[in-house]
């Protein structure tokens, strides 16, 4: 291969990387967890899952809402969730991560990771 298409095969894998909250040298989950968005609300409002473990929040709501951590800067946040919309993490070590909803930040959550 050239050195631009490695280059570019390399920016595409770091893209694909980011975007689906997977993290280089960390072990997933061969069980993933869900979360349900629905009448303004996260659903189960606190989950407990092993590190590595990949979450996916789907919403059910006929308005749109985002999932943001609510750590500074923010390790995850989605784009708009449409009806229907799914959006995944994988959550890379012990620790525990607050998220809400950036367009109604009354909704909020807790992922538990041990």
């Amino acid at each position: 291969m050239h050195r631009r298409e490695i280059m570019m095969s390399l920016a595409g894998l770091a893209m694909f990387c980011i975007g689906s909250g997977a993290h280089a040298g960390e072990p997933a989950s061969s069980e993933g967890k869900t979360v349900t968005i629905d009448n303004f609300t996260f659903s189960p409002a606190v989950l407990t899952i092993s590190a590595g473990t990949k979450v996916t929040w789907t919403n059910r709501d006929d308005i749109p809402h985002t999932v943001t951590d609510a750590a500074r800067p923010p390790g995850f946040k989605s784009a708009a969730l449409d009806t229907g919309d799914m959006f995944s993490w994988v959550f890379p070590g012990p620790g525990m991560y607050h998220y809400f909803c950036s367009l109604h930040p009354r909704m909020e959550g807790t992922v538990v990771v041990k």
